[in-house]
């Protein structure tokens, strides 16, 4: 009798660990959720957040509402994000940046593997290279050769210390041995901004964040960074058929939760998104703006970051890049 009792009360403690968790899933969501974009306005993350959130909304039938939180290269939005409820109402969009942080960052606030659950990729996109109207340069191989000149020397724009488009910049450098500096945004509409000032020549952009500048003529399009041209924008070499050689740089850009997240909740959210990426006018938008929509799996975005930790670790030590 007294095992019985000890297993009915073993029994009924399990239960109530996971009664929570069931419950949260059945009821989720009954209030707004939050989408953490960690960097300003105006990007290329942003730009997929906001296309997403109004699809988003009508899935799950409660408000989708982005807050940008920008600052020191995203971190500051993300740690938001790790230390927030777990409980699926506060999200985090990011891009690519995500897995490199780890290896420019000695003390990060937050674990990028253990702190969140990924939900899934949401799209891959190449950078583009753009440069002010001012720049007399209309081609890779002018921009080589003009900041190869005797006592020319370039700036160009990045969102951050260690970005993508840092280290896609710093990679340029290094296989062209053209003389160009970077200056450091907090996000890519800031970045945009500058450069359209004339702050600095040259930015390599998500294509959300130039294309809209390019068609505006506030901005030259010289090419893109992946291998293979953008379907949305065929008319524009790639840096490699540009005479860079090998030179192959392509971002993703994904939604995360907080880790301990209930998997339910991460499977229904994840679900949700694939949905919204599979709708036409989602699909339109994205694909106008130089994005392939691409969902995936929890278990498969969780892998694509893990190799990326790795893949951009190796870059970023090579360069020598240190925050500012």
């Amino acid at each position: 009798m007294q095992h019985r009792m000890g297993c009915a009360r073993a029994i009924a403690a399990l239960t109530l660990c996971f009664i929570p968790g069931l419950l949260s899933a059945q009821t989720y969501p009954n209030k707004p959720v939050r989408m953490v974009v960690a960097s300003a306005p105006g990007g290329g993350t942003d730009f997929v957040a906001r296309v997403l959130s109004t699809r988003l909304t009508e899935n799950l039938g409660q408000p989708a509402v982005i807050d940008n939180r920008g600052g020191a290269g995203g971190t500051i939005g993300t740690d938001i994000v790790a230390k927030a409820p777990p409980d699926g109402y506060t999200l985090l969009m990011v891009f690519i940046n995500f897995s490199i942080h780890p290896s420019l960052y000695q003390k990060l606030p937050y674990d990028p593997v253990k702190d969140f659950a990924p939900v899934s990729t949401l799209a891959t996109t190449p950078l583009i290279l753009v440069v002010n109207p001012q720049v007399p340069a209309k081609s890779v191989k002018e921009l080589i050769a003009l900041g190869k000149a005797p006592g020319s020397r370039l700036n160009y724009a990045a969102p951050g210390v260690g970005s993508l488009g840092h280290l896609a910049g710093e990679l340029f450098k290094n296989m062209t041995g053209v003389n160009m500096a970077h200056v450091a945004y907090k996000g890519g509409g800031p970045s945009i901004t500058a450069l359209i000032g004339g702050e600095v020549q040259a930015y390599f952009a998500t294509m959300p964040a130039a294309l809209a500048q390019v068609k505006a003529g506030r901005l030259r399009a010289l090419a893109v960074t992946s291998a293979k041209r953008a379907a949305a924008e065929p008319n524009i070499p790639t840096i490699a058929e540009s005479g860079v050689s090998g030179y192959d740089v392509t971002g993703w850009f994904g939604v995360m939760a907080p880790a301990r997240t209930p998997k339910a909740v991460v499977t229904r959210l994840n679900q949700e998104f694939v949905k919204a990426l599979g709708s036409p006018d989602v699909k339109e938008r994205l694909s106008a703006e130089g994005l392939d929509p691409v969902s995936s799996t929890p278990e498969e975005f969780a892998a694509t970051i893990k190799s990326d930790i790795a893949k951009w670790g190796k870059v970023v030590k090579e360069s020598g890049i240190n925050p500012a």
